[in-house]
């Protein structure tokens, strides 16, 4: 339904591409877009039902986007934004991000061989201190509320999709957490804690401390 770079440049709004009502495939198991989807994107939302190509992301800097599976390179010199992939990846996963956060829906050691882990962490999602969570996608809160994150774009993903695999999930939501991992830029968390120590009110640095 979408070829290569859907959404290059994405400046703000949402673009959501689902299959027609009458299909009968299951969306988490077919493409739907091309490759370099969203390349450059500095805002905005993106729900996609079904698979993208390769590329996935590369150079976004501040969209929002769900989708159900991606080729090789997703993520690529991600700066910005987060990205919720609900199935398999390709390799290569996070080569040059330095920003942003990831969630995918895989088992840890199943993706630790496709993720580079050279300029990123990855760890496993746990419920955790809920922190400024009115600001669930602000940057500087990218430390925290993984868990309401998360649910808040699955949400989101069923709402305008209508996916099965986000309903799924959704259904048994304690459950599934902990099948997803966080990708993280190691540099950026660096960052984000010198902030949280040095700049932000003492009742936020208080309760990231306990």
């Amino acid at each position: 339904e979408g070829n290569d770079y859907v959404g290059k440049g994405l400046s703000g709004g949402k673009i959501i591409i689902k299959p027609f009502d009458d299909t009968s495939y299951e969306s988490n198991k077919n493409i739907i877009i091309g490759n370099t989807v969203l390349y450059g994107a500095i805002s905005g939302e993106c729900y996609f039902s079904g698979l993208a190509g390769e590329r996935f992301a590369v150079r976004n800097s501040g969209a929002i986007a769900v989708v159900e599976g991606t080729g090789d390179h997703c993520c690529e010199y991600m700066t910005g934004g987060v990205v919720m992939v609900l199935g398999d990846t390709g390799v290569n996963f996070g080569a040059g991000m330095s920003g942003g956060i990831a969630y995918v829906y895989q088992n840890k050691e199943k993706f630790k061989d496709k993720c580079n882990l050279s300029m990123v962490n990855m760890t496993e999602i746990k419920k955790n201190k809920h922190i400024l969570p009115e600001k669930l996608f602000d940057k500087y809160n990218f430390l925290f509320n993984d868990d309401l994150r998360i649910k808040e774009m699955l949400k989101n993903h069923a709402n305008y999709t209508g996916s099965l695999e986000a309903k799924r999930i959704l259904e048994n939501f304690d459950e599934e957490l902990k099948n997803f991992v966080k990708i993280l830029p190691i540099d950026f968390e660096n960052v984000l804690t010198n902030k949280i120590e040095n700049e932000l009110d003492s009742k936020v640095v208080s309760l990231w401390q306990k």
